[in-house]
């Protein structure tokens, strides 16, 4: 197959791929194909679970995905208005880019409360039903009396003939208590730590998650509060959404993408000028992990259509892996005798190479095989890009190196004759000793060591974004959007008698402060069982003969007919109402993703809740979901963390299986020697896991994920020391130290990341590759032969 015929003709394929592969990249980057995914939530798995708690959840994140809430606030409610004036003037300049709701109309205020016009004497509070039912019929005159009569009544929604005893006033107030914002001077205001706000509400016309919405949106955001802050210098801006977090994760991840790729390339490249002070080895190594940066981009592309940012961080340090073929190779033709044709080389070479790209490839199918969208995404960009960096050595390299072509330096001939120094490990008192200290140390550490699944600790946004998302959720009183109870019936009036009963349940634990109220759909549409009874109750107890109606005419000198006319009147306001009417109208749109309707054979909603603050209290939360059929509790935190629990323990069975099923690939080749091979991966597993437990450091998924990658790059060193087609084995322990120095290049880059999984994957890596790189040679095989360049 490598006779120099077929190794031109190999090489001149393998060139036209290669161009192919340029060309595909030049279009995708020019023609801007490429547009790397910020979302976080890629990296989590995907639940195999519920689809209709699929559905809840996406309702809930998609319902505030595409907002932004600001609450531009003054000292006074007239310079809130001016600093609100001007931020909108700005925003209005974009009208493709975000629609903003600022204003309160009257029309849309009328427009908001006609979806209960028809409805009025169905809509009670509990409140009202109580004193209904408690309360003497003069309570009720006297309340009529003073609706019609008093100037200080309270707010009329509508004549006084069509909400005598101002029950539907009372329900609209107490619906309105359900939010802190109220409309004034045709705005939305809230009010809090003594300073006025105007709120802003505004929707992204485009993806929150697409850089180029990010792109854009943050600079007319950041020139909107500037015009604000230009207008009322002491006007403060409080800013939530979505787009704000993926920009920041996105801005980022760039940077780390720029230092770790940056880093890692000029690392590699000085280890290769003071290794061999030629301009070529730096080339040939650089051209090999070009190709494969190149054809993983390119493959990925076709594959999934589109390449999450962080896929391109964590294939930045793929530098410090690809060029381990090129530097076996170059390391190699140094430690062979100049009549050794390259060609001939490369077939002695061949077995090492492939049993370590399999090996590699075996590691990163540890990733492939998570439930993780990005992580998959991330194995196969990183398996691409090695197959093609191999590619590229087997098929260009022999005719470009030569013999004669180039020599080490004198600090790579120090380093290669370094190895002489290195203890091996076997039957002696030494290596016994070694084995009692490491158990010791091991066992202590291990015995420390502390778990942690929580899928907030996998996120560290930036204090001010924290600062500002808490401020206004505490001055808006929103609910959390990953904790709630999904509520299932078979119709919808099942599901909301249901969430009714769910609410008598929660109301102990809001007059206790576990909560501080719940948003729920049968707040506004109570079911029809519920309605039914409020007509009752309020034509039993106030429209009856000699009833507080009729006392009321007679104080007022009115006769049977007026009393007939208001009866008819307000049972003519008996239309029930539904959940689609209700949801279709203006009034609904703020609870309409609080509703998802028919779903399979079931219907479903949501209740949402305020005010938890307190974690300790889910359990609490959780137990009143318990006894109701229908009523599921979900804390998506806690599931997520529990998967993420699930799948750490899994990946520590497939690590185990992965160590067996290498050992046995390497037996093929090495026999009884292949535990050399395999124990120094091993044994930094070990020494990773232990240092975390003696410094504290909770053990999560991707320290597992790190160490099934540690396996199949630690391998490496051990095929390089025990290959026996390497004539001298100091320029083996060359290649083992310019692929270790690259390796820690560029995983320790990886550790200095700001994302939490980058930095738990990159720092298990940097300190077990550098364990591999000092103990590797120990396990080497003891018969060994030094000699001089």
């Amino acid at each position: 197959m490598f006779h120099s015929g077929n190794g031109k003709r190999l090489a001149l394929l393998w060139l036209l791929i290669v161009s192919l592969l340029v060309g595909h990249n030049v279009w995708l980057w020019l023609g801007k194909r490429i547009s790397p995914g910020t979302d976080i939530l890629a990296l989590l798995p995907a639940s195999q679970r519920d689809p209709v708690l699929n559905q809840a959840f996406s309702h809930m994140v998609d319902s505030a995905q595409q907002r932004v809430v600001v609450l531009v606030g003054g000292a006074s409610w007239p310079e809130a208005v001016r600093a609100a004036d001007a931020y909108q003037a700005v925003i209005g300049q974009h009208p493709q880019l975000l629609h903003t709701t600022a204003e309160m109309s009257d029309q849309l205020q009328r427009d908001w409360l006609a979806a209960f016009d028809q409805s009025r004497l169905l809509l009670l509070t509990p409140e009202q039903q109580a004193s209904l039912q408690s309360a003497p019929p003069q309570h009720w005159t006297d309340a009529a009396l003073s609706g019609l009569y008093g100037a200080f009544s309270g707010p009329k929604l509508g004549a006084w003939q069509d909400d005598p005893f101002a029950l539907f006033s009372g329900w609209v107030q107490t619906r309105a208590q359900e939010t802190p914002v109220r409309p004034r001077d045709g705005k939305l205001y809230v009010e809090g730590n003594g300073r006025s706000y105007v709120m802003v509400l505004m929707t992204l016309l485009q993806p929150a998650f697409a850089i180029s919405t990010q792109k854009s949106a943050l600079p007319v955001l950041d020139a909107a509060t500037a015009a604000a802050q230009q207008q009322v210098p002491t006007a403060n801006i409080i800013t939530a959404g979505v787009v704000l977090h993926a920009a920041a994760a996105g801005n980022q991840a760039a940077g780390e993408m720029a230092t770790i790729g940056i880093g890692s390339l000029a690392g590699i490249l000085l280890l290769m000028w003071l290794s061999f002070r030629s301009l070529k080895p730096i080339a040939l190594i650089a051209t090999s992990i070009a190709v494969g940066c190149l054809g993983a981009l390119s493959v990925c592309w076709l594959l999934f259509g589109q390449i999450h940012l962080l896929t391109l961080v964590f294939g930045a340090s793929l530098i410090g892996i690809a060029q381990d073929y090129g530097i076996y190779f170059l390391c190699a033709r140094l430690g062979s005798p100049p009549a050794l044709d390259s060609q001939q080389l490369l077939r002695r070479l061949l077995p090492g190479l492939a049993l370590m790209l399999l090996a590699a490839i075996i590691g990163y199918m540890g990733l492939a095989l998570t439930p993780f969208p990005g992580l998959q995404q991330m194995a196969v960009f990183s398996g691409l890009g090695l197959l093609f960096a191999w590619l590229t050595v087997i098929c260009w390299f022999p005719l470009l190196v030569r013999a004669s072509s180039f020599h080490t330096t004198a600090i790579a001939d120090r380093y290669s004759l370094s190895l002489r120094h290195w203890p091996l490990f076997g039957k002696n008192r030494f290596s016994l000793a070694l084995l009692v200290l490491f158990s010791i140390g091991a066992a202590a550490g291990l015995s420390r060591l502390q778990v942690s699944d929580d899928i907030r600790s996998l996120q560290t946004p930036q204090k001010k974004l924290v600062d500002d998302q808490m401020q206004l959720s505490k001055l808006l009183d929103a609910p959390t959007p990953v904790q709630f109870y999904l509520v299932r019936g078979d119709s919808a009036e099942i599901v909301l008698q249901r969430e009714e009963a769910l609410k008598a349940r929660l109301l102990p634990l809001v007059a206790r402060g576990v909560i501080s109220g719940y948003q729920a759909v049968s707040n506004w549409v109570p079911s029809l069982q519920a309605q039914q009874a409020n007509r009752q109750l309020a034509e039993r107890t106030l429209l009856a003969d000699n009833g507080p109606l009729a006392s009321v005419a007679r104080s007022i000198g009115e006769d049977a007919q007026w009393i007939a006319g208001i009866q008819q009147r307000l049972r003519d306001k008996t239309v029930p109402l539904l959940p689609e009417i209700f949801l279709q109208a203006p009034a609904g749109e703020p609870w309409r993703h609080l509703w998802l309707g028919k779903s399979g054979q079931q219907y479903a909603s949501i209740v949402a809740l305020r005010g938890v603050n307190d974690y300790r209290q889910l359990s609490t939360l959780a137990a009143v979901a318990a006894p109701q059929d229908g009523v599921q509790w979900v804390d998506k935190v806690g599931d997520i963390s529990s998967v993420l629990q699930h799948y750490r323990e899994y990946m520590s069975w497939v690590i185990l299986g992965a160590y067996a099923a290498i050992w046995l690939l390497l037996t093929l080749r090495y026999g009884r020697s292949a535990w050399r091979i395999v124990a120094p991966p091993a044994v930094a597993t070990i020494i990773v896991l232990s240092l975390l437990g003696l410094f504290n450091l909770p053990l999560q998924l991707f320290h597992v994920l790190a160490c099934m990658l540690i396996l199949g790059l630690g391998v490496d060193y051990g095929i390089f020391l025990q290959e026996p087609s390497q004539r001298h084995r100091r320029f083996a322990w060359l290649t083992v130290g310019l692929s270790a120095l690259s390796a820690l290049l560029s995983f320790g880059l990886l550790a200095l990341s700001g994302s939490p999984p980058l930095h738990a994957f990159g720092l298990t890596m940097l300190i077990g590759m550098a364990t591999i790189w000092v103990i590797a040679p120990c396990f080497s095989t003891t018969e060994s032969t030094y000699e001089q360049a």
